[in-house]
């Protein structure tokens, strides 16, 4: 999973060690999730895959790091060396779509179908005071319907309970929710940087071929602009079609080398929006840009 790429990348990391226990399968990962060098542990990042139920090899990639690593700050916080058990981890676009139908609590653009959001209980650990934990960190998603279970997700931090959830409105249609993540927390200037969209009610859009850093959450105050690119060839030089999920996952950038360490966010226009309510851009989690890692 790449050099220098340990638990300093990340804002909220645990001792990296974790134990997430599938209660419907009885799948289990007791995992650490470092190499002895500080790296991030592939073969420890598959277990956890598998006991989320994330296809792996189709995707291309793993389960969210940023999710994994708070989880386990979360976890060692509320109750250090239990077991996290998962009760709704990945959820394909057709399972999903299923359980919404069946009037479950499932948002039709919910952060599980990109592997972004677990739902899950702690045993003994009283679920509003959880929640109530992970909403003081501002950091992620964070929703509580009662009883011991929480769904927490690596997007846009917000809270919500079951009075103010908007599971079942229309809210995240027409694009008007999609959003912009990265890998890691933090970076070097010149680092290589993957990002990710979630939250995508409509493929068939496309992305400007440059990115702007900002120095805001609205995106106004650009610092630098850098060039875009896909994993597949693009021949629409004035804009990057995103037709499909995996397209949407895998968009790349290098940060400038000589940027100035600071936090930034990065900002990603939308040509040929197929909708007027889709937003003309998102605007990324924060990054903090480091000369050195901590």
């Amino acid at each position: 999973m790449g050099e220098g790429t340990g638990k300093d990348r990340f804002f909220l990391a645990g001792d990296g060690e974790i134990h997430i226990k599938n209660v419907r399968n009885d799948k289990e990962a007791r995992v650490s999730l470092l190499n002895s060098d500080g790296t991030l542990r592939e073969e420890g990042f598959n277990i956890i895959d598998d006991v989320f139920g994330f296809p792996t090899l189709e995707k291309g990639e793993h389960i969210s790091p940023r999710l994994i690593f708070m989880l386990d700050y979360f976890s060692d916080l509320a109750a250090p060396g239990k077991a996290i058990n998962l009760e709704s981890g990945y959820r394909s676009p057709e399972y999903n779509a299923g359980i919404r139908n069946r009037g479950a609590n499932a948002a039709r653009t919910s952060q599980h179908i990109d592997g972004m959001a677990i739902d899950f209980h702690i045993d003994g650990v009283d679920g509003k005071e959880l929640w109530e934990l992970i909403r003081s960190r501002a950091c992620c998603g964070v929703g509580h319907y009662g009883g011991a279970t929480i769904h927490m997700d690596s997007a846009k931090p917000r809270f919500w309970e079951a009075a103010t959830s908007k599971t079942k409105t229309g809210e995240s249609d027409y694009n008007r929710k999609i959003y912009l993540s990265t890998d890691y927390d933090r970076y070097r200037p010149g680092d290589a940087v993957r990002l990710s969209f979630s939250s995508v009610s409509d493929f068939g859009f496309g992305i400007a071929p440059v990115a702007l850093l900002v120095e805001d959450p609205e995106g106004a105050r650009g610092v630098a602009t850098v060039p875009t690119r896909l994993n597949k060839p693009s021949n629409e030089g004035r804009c990057l079609r995103i037709d499909d999920r995996k397209t949407s996952r895998f968009i790349h950038l290098d940060l400038p080398p000589k940027l100035i360490p600071g936090r930034y966010r990065i900002r990603i226009d939308f040509c040929d929006r197929p909708f007027p309510e889709m937003p003309a851009m998102t605007v990324s989690n924060e990054i903090e840009v480091v000369q050195q890692m901590p």
